[in-house]
């Protein structure tokens, strides 16, 4: 569990509901990062969701503790960022979709080699690379270095809908975001 004297996160809770927790709160890898604007809800039940198989060795992490970072290769090309909750031995995590940059912003333009803050960490693949996340994050706990998570202060306005990229479990709206963020990946409908 990550608090602050405003609010909490608790990993131990449904994708869902974590997800929705996670929006306005700070997100520092080595220092650099930004407050999370979009998250997406992922739970072994529903197909869309690596878990859905079982445990396997690439996504063993997803069914470690909560609290911990899922770090996954998409299209062979992204390094995505999740974050494990619900209990061990059920895989359930967050994808960190988008978030609005505020600290390390020089660093996170470098590494993306991109200049329009708009965009800078606006999906999963780039806020990977934003936040130079790897594979060597796999596993590790998201309350200790490199991390640093803050829950947001107040409690934002949220949007919800489809979750972006997938063909099956359509029918759960489990795409999270900031109301009026111009920081996300996608327009909410």
């Amino acid at each position: 569990m990550v608090a602050n004297s405003a609010r909490t996160i608790n990993f131990r809770e449904r994708a869902p509901i974590v997800a929705r927790q996670l929006i306005g709160a700070i997100l520092l890898v080595d220092g650099v990062g930004g407050i999370i604007v979009e998250t997406e809800a992922y739970d072994q039940s529903e197909p869309a969701s690596h878990g859905f198989i079982g445990p396997t060795l690439r996504n063993a992490p997803l069914f470690g503790p909560p609290g911990r970072a899922y770090v996954y290769l998409s299209y062979g090309i992204h390094w995505c960022l999740n974050f494990v909750c619900r209990e061990v031995g059920h895989g359930a995590g967050v994808l960190i979709r988008a978030l609005e940059p505020t600290r390390g912003i020089p660093e996170m333009i470098r590494r993306r080699n991109q200049t329009r803050l708009g965009i800078l960490c606006a999906g999963p693949g780039r806020l990977g690379q934003a936040l130079a996340i790897t594979p060597a994050l796999n596993g590790k706990r998201i309350d200790s270095r490199p991390f640093r998570l803050v829950p947001a202060q107040t409690k934002p306005k949220l949007v919800r809908g489809a979750r972006i990229g997938i063909s099956k479990a359509l029918e759960h709206p489990w795409r999270f975001g900031l109301s009026g963020s111009p920081f996300l990946s996608h327009p909410f409908r």
